[in-house]
């Protein structure tokens, strides 16, 4: 496969430049597809290689104030685990992002994806992050991650005053598998009347289990998370329900008929990868249902782009973007 801009997959937008540059740097073994054949190795190898930062670690010789809780779990599961962090030295309640990491819904923790939105979020908008550790499929199937989100987003709401965050200024998001699950916790929220956050910040969100849309045929074989390893992900998740018009909106956002009533969303995918369209199309149903999003689509970017590449142009532009629309939100919930 040529990953260069000049000879691109027929049918396929080419990558930005820079960005194809580090992919060629790579080399295709760094993101070969998930299959069912190998992803129990697969997940082996991103337990052993994937950082996990202590909490004394991601404190940062001081700058930030951490904790590690563990909290009531969905009726009948296990208690989860929340990483708690915000910026020391800051008093008074600060508003809180409610982090959902990412990894296909098969891979990634929570500590992982802390010291970028610390420094990128918590620093600059003073704000309290918690990232939530919720269980992985195959191992643990749906509805068992998003049950695990709900239950934590719902003790830090009931517990804000002793987390020392605004109950009124709460925020979701995610990235990935994470964007999808911030989704569908905004619709569980919605339907349950639980906590009402104020925004969603869905990076490049994986919504549908379908697989049905023109960017996932487009980009196989070719984006970084592509059709093969999407497919993967998605049957690990829902098991028996994979391919069957029984799947639930709060396993798949995409299966949503009414997107009315939720939180302003921040959605944003690349031009180049397979969840472009899904993005688009859930973006377009929220404004049909007369709600708020904002919609960017990055010229050339593969998934994953920012954090293969976070010193790429591009990946500058879309952390600028995601700022300004945090920063927007919370200034208009603050008045």
């Amino acid at each position: 496969m040529d990953l260069t801009p000049e000879r691109p997959q027929a049918g396929a937008p080419p990558f930005d430049p820079e960005l194809s540059a580090v992919l060629a740097a790579l080399g295709e073994g760094a993101y070969a597809p998930l299959t069912p054949e190998n992803l129990a190795a697969v997940q082996e190898r991103d337990v052993a290689t994937r950082p996990r930062p202590t909490v004394g670690e991601l404190r940062a010789d001081g700058r930030f104030e951490v904790e590690e809780l563990r909290v009531p779990g969905p009726a009948g599961g296990p208690e989860v685990t929340l990483v708690s962090a915000r910026p020391a030295g800051i008093t008074g309640p600060l508003p809180l992002l409610y982090y959902m990491h990412g990894g296909g819904m098969v891979m990634g923790n929570a500590p992982s994806v802390l010291p970028g939105a610390l420094d990128t979020w918590a620093v600059t908008l003073e704000l309290a992050v918690i990232s939530v550790e919720y269980r992985l499929a195959p191992q643990t199937p749906y509805p068992g991650p998003v049950e695990d989100c709900y239950a934590g987003f719902v003790w830090a709401a009931e517990h804000a005053a002793e987390l020392g965050v605004d109950a009124d200024r709460l925020l979701l998001g995610g990235k990935s598998a994470g964007g999808g699950l911030a989704a569908a916790l905004a619709l569980l929220n919605r339907d349950r009347g639980g906590p009402r956050p104020i925004g969603q910040l869905l990076m490049s969100p994986m919504l549908d289990d379908r697989g049905g849309t023109f960017s996932s045929r487009q980009m196989a074989g070719v984006d970084t998370w592509d059709r093969t390893s999407n497919t993967t992900g998605w049957q690990a998740l829902l098991g028996d329900l994979y391919g069957t018009a029984d799947v639930p909106p709060y396993a798949a956002p995409a299966r949503a008929t009414d997107l009315s009533g939720l939180p302003p969303a921040y959605i944003d995918a690349g031009s180049t990868e397979t969840f472009r369209d899904e993005a688009v199309a859930y973006a377009d149903a929220i404004w049909r249902a007369g709600g708020r999003a904002e919609l960017h689509v990055w010229p050339g970017a593969f998934h994953g782009y920012d954090s293969w590449a976070p010193d790429a142009a591009l990946s500058r532009d879309a952390g600028e973007a995601r700022l300004r629309w945090l920063r927007r939100i919370l200034a208009q919930e603050g008045r």
